[in-house]
This record gives structure tokens, sequence and C-alpha cells, in this order.
């Protein structure tokens, strides 16, 4: 595909995406042998999902809800101080905190009557709303990489299987936001058990902050492995968490030194905060820095460059 070539407009429902067509584009530095791989949080970062987690208060045993991104604001004070300085986090995969975000086992009788895994059953909800309530901050960057088939990696907290989170992706094409499904370089639900293991991370106390940052350096080691060991390479990730975002370019800092002549970025997205940070071995630099919430406005800022 080349330059000037138009798709049509995703559909309207609500009142982010401008009614345009999106140019398919040459990756930037194709014609030297690199690409640009996009590296994403999935939760609150491309989409919002109403999964919840389950906050269990230590005394009477009741158990609360709150949002992801509620969450990603408080998790280091609970039971510490604050408004959950009484609750705990279980870690149980049918009945703790984070049940929610783990697949769980659908007898034959299940899939007849239509029940399916947490992940599609919440993210086909929240397709049912109009896209300004479920479109995430890094919702059009992941549109770009998708369309122009720019190799996509998923680095999530989650804990499902890899195919179920293609599977629930596969609904954005099936609902007509996306045109294909993306050229997928690696899917890490990092607290998956199989996929942890994957990571060399066999200790479940393992971090998700740390976890991400096993799956980052996996999929540039893939990235090499499948498309060469090129100067001009570009990757970037965007997370909404601030804690993930510091290890993330902890981790981006070591693959700089590693393969000096590559480009990374990582791109914060928290609390309607847009700063896209380039790196470099012994330091970051802010590029682009913007509290606009007009998304598409940002997109012309925050992507990588084709």
């Amino acid at each position: 595909m080349s330059d000037g070539v138009w798709t049509p407009a995703q559909p309207e429902k609500g009142q982010l995406e401008l009614p345009i067509g999106r140019e398919v584009l040459a990756d930037r530095n194709a014609d030297l042998g690199g690409r640009s791989f996009y590296f994403f949080d999935f939760d609150d970062n491309v989409a919002f999902l109403t999964t919840p987690i389950f906050l269990f208060e230590r005394e009477t045993k009741r158990e609360i809800q709150v949002s992801s991104a509620e969450y990603a604001k408080m998790h280091r004070s609970i039971g510490k101080s604050g408004p959950y300085e009484k609750f705990h986090l279980i870690d149980h995969d049918e009945t703790g905190s984070f049940r929610s975000f783990r697949d769980r086992n659908l007898s034959a009788l299940d899939r007849v009557l239509g029940r399916k895994q947490f992940f599609i059953q919440d993210l086909a909800a929240a397709l049912g709303f109009p896209d300004v309530q479920w479109k995430g901050p890094s919702w059009s960057c992941f549109y770009h990489a998708a369309l122009n088939k720019r190799p996509i990696s998923v680095i999530t907290a989650r804990g499902h299987s890899p195919e179920t989170i293609k599977q629930g992706i596969k609904l954005f094409v099936k609902r007509q936001y996306l045109p294909h499904e993306p050229n997928y370089l690696s899917v890490f639900p990092v607290t998956n058990p199989a996929v942890r293991a994957s990571l060399g991370c066999l200790d479940g106390s393992t971090s998700v902050a740390a976890l991400k940052k096993a799956a980052i350096r996996a999929s540039v080691e893939r990235a090499v492995e499948l498309y060469g060991n090129s100067d001009y390479h570009r990757f970037g990730m965007s997370d909404d968490d601030p804690h993930n975002i510091e290890l993330i370019t902890q981790e981006m800092r070591a693959l700089k030194a590693k393969y000096p002549r590559m480009s990374f970025f990582v791109i914060e997205t928290q609390a309607g905060r847009f700063v896209k940070f380039e790196v470099y071995a012994d330091r970051t630099e802010a590029t682009v820095c913007s509290a606009n919430p007009d998304f598409q406005s940002f997109e012309q800022l925050t992507l990588l460059p084709r």
C-alpha cells in the first residue's frame, strides 16, 4: 500500500471521530529496512471497559468493586492509608480480586447458551455505548497501527489467554471499528500463568510492572528476530499507569543501550494528560505534552511518525 490511498471513515456513533477517511501510509523507514512497532496496554488506554476489581475488607470479609482506572490511581495505598486502608487484595483466579480479568472454565452447555469469557463479554458491552464512552486515549494510535498493518504488541495486566485477547479484538472488526485484525507481533496478558512462565517469571509475586518490562524486552527481541536487526526500527508503548510508565521507561533505556541506533518512545496517557517521551540510554526527553481531550487532534502529535 502506498501514500495517497484512502479508506472509508469509521462508523459514527459518538463525538470523537471526524467524518473523514484515514490515509494508508507507508512506514517511514521501510525503504531503509526499518519498521515502526506499536506496543499497547489495553484497559483505560485502547478502550475503557467496566471489568471490576474486587477489594475485601479485612474484618468483615465484605467485598467492594472498583474500576481499573481507580485501581491504577490508588493501588499502592490499599491496606495502608486512605479510603481503602481496611481493605486488601486476594490472589485467587476464581474468587479473588482479579477474577474478572482471568478466563473461566466454560462448559459445552455454557457455550451453547452463549456465555463468553469476561474480556469478550465486557468489550461487547462497551461497544454498545457511544464512542465517547469507550474509546481510550490511544484508540486513534491503535487504529492507525492496525490500518497500516504495523506490527502490534498488546501488553496487558490481564490474565486471559492470548487467544481470548485476540478474540475480543476481533469484535472491533466485526463492529466495523477496525478495517481488519491487527498485524500481531505478540500478545502478552502478563498475569496469565503460561504467559508469565514464557517470560521466565515463575515467581507468582512478580509485579505487573516487572512482568510488563519482561514482555517489552521479549517483544523487541521478537521484532529483531522477525524483521531483522535494523538501525531504523522504531518502538513505542502507551500506558496509563504512572508506575508502569516508570518501569517501561527503565526497560526501554536498557534496550536503547543494547540497540543504540534504534528509536524508543513512551506515551503516558494518564488522567487526560498526554506526554510522549523519547527514551535514551541515560535520559528521557518529552517531545510532546498536551492536556487537550480532543483525541483526534492529539493523534496528529503523538503518532510515531508514519
